[in-house]
């Protein structure tokens, strides 16, 4: 994937006002606007100016796009080819709903839309910070002439430890966003909301803060601020929708003879199951209704079996291992 250098593709410097970059692209897309240019490469061009000013020209879009472009020259980036946005790097962004102001400049002033976007703007921003241009629009245009216009939604990404998900939780959230100062320029800002997360929430879900997104015009009401939820990445754990997946380590006696094992469950909860015998690395105890809670169906929470080989170090342990050896002629796990 290729690094898209939207300063470079609208002839600006990173220091640009708001104004500048409109400047810049009015006059672009009168250059390459396909209605009227007898470039060749005048769609593909449109669509790249298009597209940088819908980062741009939107100061929350503009703000992250400038923070992973700083991130990976100071990672020693040498390259647009080296720049890449790291997992997760938006986790925390305010992002306002809809394609930012440029995509809703372009319909102003030429019409129709703004076309599609690269995968390094979907990779970054994901396909809602294009697609949600349709909604942001229907509301907006038609209430642009009277007096009252509700806020825009906002969208942000949080990450959650799972026991959050098991326990519900209370948690201080920072969120990251931008604004234009008086001068024009994007400057950065933050603010930090008591978040209420109900118990049961899973990946993917969306926590609606009602009159938590941009303010409204005019005493029009404000939007509402969207949260979606990740999960925060634990080796202890993978999670499919409410079902959690954990890893359970058992010796190998106790995979040959079965027996009661006490385990520990993601929602710190002790329980005792009990090891099939005979039972191999790789095989799952389903525990039915122990995943992510729901009043409606909860998820199962399932143990993997990993079978830890205790190491052969004293005299005693390696007649064990021997005696063991000499129990199973001819025992040859390559060929099972």
């Amino acid at each position: 994937m290729q690094f898209k250098d939207y300063y470079q593709i609208l002839g600006v410097d990173k220091g640009a006002t708001q104004d500048d970059i409109k400047k810049a692209y009015r006059k672009l897309a009168r250059k390459y606007h396909p209605d009227v240019s007898k470039e060749k490469d005048a769609a593909e061009r449109m669509a790249e100016v298009n597209e940088a000013n819908t980062v741009l020209s939107d100061p929350e879009k503009r703000a992250a796009y400038d923070t992973v472009g700083a991130q990976a020259w100071a990672a020693g980036a040498r390259s647009g080819d080296d720049v890449r946005p790291p997992p997760g790097w938006n986790t925390g962004y305010e992002f306002r709903d809809g394609g930012g102001d440029g995509a809703e400049a372009f319909r102003q002033h030429f019409g129709g839309d703004s076309g599609d976007y690269s995968e390094f703007f979907e990779q970054m921003f994901g396909r809602a910070g294009a697609a949600g241009g349709a909604r942001g629009r229907a509301r907006t245009g038609g209430a642009r002439a009277q007096a009252q216009m509700r806020g825009e939604d906002q969208h942000a990404r949080i990450e959650l430890e799972l026991i959050d998900a098991y326990r519900g939780a209370e948690r201080s959230l920072t969120l990251r966003g931008a604004r234009v100062d008086d001068s024009g320029h994007v400057v950065p800002e933050e603010r930090t909301l008591q978040v209420k997360i109900p118990q049961g929430v899973k990946e993917g879900q969306m926590i609606r803060l009602a009159g938590q997104g941009s303010p409204g015009f005019n005493g029009g009401a404000a939007g509402d601020l969207f949260l979606e939820v990740q999960f925060r990445p634990d080796a202890r754990w993978r999670i499919d929708g409410r079902d959690v997946t954990q890893k359970l380590r058992v010796t190998p006696w106790e995979a040959a003879l079965g027996g009661g094992v006490q385990v520990t469950t993601p929602d710190g909860k002790t329980v005792e199951v009990t090891v099939p015998a005979g039972s191999g690395s790789g095989r799952k105890l389903r525990l039915k209704g122990r995943g992510i809670p729901s009043s409606a169906t909860p998820g199962d929470l399932y143990l993997e079996l990993d079978i830890a080989v205790p190491s052969a170090v004293t005299p005693e342990q390696k007649a064990a291992w021997e005696a063991l050896a000499k129990a199973y002629p001819g025992f040859d796990p390559r060929m099972t």
